[in-house]
């Protein structure tokens, strides 16, 4: 029966074993040391020899020669544990045995002695699966195990792994095997079968495989099936889906031509072909990645997985390129990708994607876009008006009507003298020495109007706004001020006290009350602190805030301070 070469030509020794260095020296030096834990977890990838490494750890452990580094592969331990048969080796699926039965049964089985071998070796394969209950029953056996029992737990999820199990073990780490080395596997492989494969077909094979050796050598197997002897790089693309650099090229051009009309007629080809659109997105987004780094680091770098002749082509179409264009295109790709996993009509999502790489070339730099700009006018963007001619006007302008004053002082007057310590202006009259009558609502002067201003000069801008939407009405010695419900927070009787003692009317009392107002208030017009206003005059008068108004339009409404 025929065996696939993923198991026919699995690692029997460390030497066998494709990259994870830094996991066999740290285990042959513990074999050679007689230090050997009685747990270990291994966790990495798919296909990267967790398992494979554990059995390799069994047959050290167990050789009749050993313990050793080097097993002899010839004796009966050897021979059944590589062909998974051996009685002291336990290996069991956690994905189908996870409950805490399973692992009560386990239990018991550690406590009998091994029938033939030193050490019984227990390998728990997927061990993430293991429920929490079944991870308890097990956790004081796992601590203080026979001294013939050792625990490899191999997971491909190893945050899932619970801190009282991975505290008892020594914890490995595998990494995904590098390109080149996936290269030199798979060619050693096709010289003892006697295919002919080159380097740019292998190349195919690993970037399917995607760093693990099992699903590279089942796409070796799967494409010596298919094109027997000879490896052919197209129809090895065209079995595993893959997208040569050619084919991938003409975005590139569409995009360098600024033409969407390529774009659409690549979806077309696709969608006849009955060909992955998600796929094809993801291989682009690698594809723009690649440039990105042969743009950054050169076509030389181990960062690129790719054959000589695809770096060299790669080279030279990221030359063509700027660095921010192709970060930009790998975002607009990766969003691409993101959004046709839940898509329900992928072609037009694709369709949408490409057409914005088109769109996003067409971009200008900001820096760019000022830099074609004419200099800017000596004179500020924004001069003062022209002082008035001295020639004579045979008709000259109409004058202002001088707005009326009220009769007698104000009460900012009022309180300008007290705090001057001078005697208040007195009016000719009877009445000279009793105080200002209180200003009705109708009048010029409003108290509503009155208590807007002393609450700005005071700070406080919020009960302001409030006071803007209120009515007052003034009654006696009383101002009854009718606000709506939802400025309760923003109006206190505090505030308006202060405002009404700032605006020379101490003797009057506010009488507060929240309603719907009848008649809607005006909005008062903030005043602005003279502070704010040259700060404004500084910012229009500044020449770069000038050529981008000029450039982008628009219109200043808050200048910050960043010194503040």
């Amino acid at each position: 029966m025929y065996q696939v070469i993923a198991r026919k030509y699995r690692p029997q020794g460390f030497d066998d074993v494709v990259g994870q260095e830094h996991v066999k020296t740290t285990l042959r030096n513990a074999i050679a040391q007689n230090r050997i834990a009685h747990g270990y977890i291994f966790s990495g990838q798919r296909g990267t020899g967790k398992t494979t490494m554990a059995r390799i750890i069994a047959r050290c452990l167990n050789c009749e020669q050993g313990p050793t580094a080097e097993p002899c592969g010839v004796c009966a331990s050897c021979l059944e544990v590589a062909a998974g048969g051996s009685v002291d080796v336990i290996e069991i699926d956690a994905a189908s045995n996870r409950g805490i039965n399973e692992m009560r049964e386990l239990r018991e089985n550690v406590r009998y002695r091994p029938v033939r071998d030193r050490y019984k070796v227990f390998i728990v394969d997927e061990a993430h699966q293991i429920t929490s209950e079944a991870f308890n029953a097990l956790l004081k056996t796992l601590e203080e195990p026979p001294a013939w029992a050792l625990f490899i737990l191999c997971t491909t999820e190893s945050h899932k792994i619970p801190a009282t199990i991975a505290s008892r073990c020594q914890h490995f780490s595998f990494r995904s095997v590098d390109y080149e080395e996936l290269i030199a596997r798979m060619a050693w492989i096709c010289t003892q079968e006697g295919i002919a494969a080159d380097t740019e077909t292998l190349g195919v094979i690993a970037h399917a495989g995607e760093g693990s050796v099992r699903d590279s050598l089942s796409a070796l197997d799967q494409a010596i099936a298919c094109c027997g002897n000879t490896l052919d790089a197209a129809a090895v693309r065209a079995l595993l889906g893959a997208y040569s650099i050619d084919s991938l090229a003409r975005i590139a051009q569409a995009l360098l031509d600024q033409s969407s009309a390529p774009m659409l007629a690549l979806v077309g080809d696709l969608e006849r072909n009955g060909e992955n659109l998600q796929h094809f997105s993801r291989e682009l987004s690698r594809f723009f990645r690649n440039l990105l780094v042969a743009r950054i680091a050169g076509s030389d770098t181990q960062l690129l997985a790719a054959s000589p002749r695809e770096r060299e082509q790669m080279a030279q179409i990221a030359a063509r390129f700027s660095e921010p264009e192709l970060t930009r295109y790998l975002q607009l790709s990766l969003d691409l990708f993101r959004d046709l996993q839940y898509s329900l009509q992928p072609r037009f999502h694709l369709e949408l994607g490409l057409v914005k790489l088109v769109m996003a070339g067409r971009l200008i730099d900001i820096e760019k876009a000022l830099a074609g700009l004419p200099p800017a006018p000596a004179k500020p963007a924004f001069a003062r008006a022209p002082a008035p001619s001295m020639a004579p006007s045979t008709t000259p302008p109409p004058r202002p009507a001088p707005a009326a004053r009220p009769a007698g002082p104000s009460p900012f007057e009022l309180d300008r003298l007290k705090k001057g310590g001078r005697p208040e202006p007195q009016s000719m009259g009877a009445n000279a020495l009793a105080p200002a009558p209180v200003t009705p609502l109708n009048s010029g002067e409003p108290w509503s109007q009155r208590l807007h201003d002393a609450l700005i000069e005071l700070g406080l801008p919020f009960t302001a706004d409030a006071m803007a939407h209120s009515e007052v009405e003034a009654v006696g010695n009383e101002l009854r001020i009718l606000a709506p419900k939802e400025f309760q927070l923003s109006l206190t009787q505090d505030d308006l006290q202060k405002a009404l003692q700032h605006a020379g009317a101490a003797q009057l009392r506010a009488k507060i009350s929240f309603g719907a107002p009848t008649v809607p208030a005006a909005r008062m017009e903030t005043k602005r602190p003279a502070v704010a206003d040259d700060a404004e005059r500084r910012a229009l008068e500044n020449a770069e805030v000038a050529r981008f108004r000029e450039l982008f339009g628009g219109e200043l409404r808050n200048i910050k301070n960043l010194k503040e």
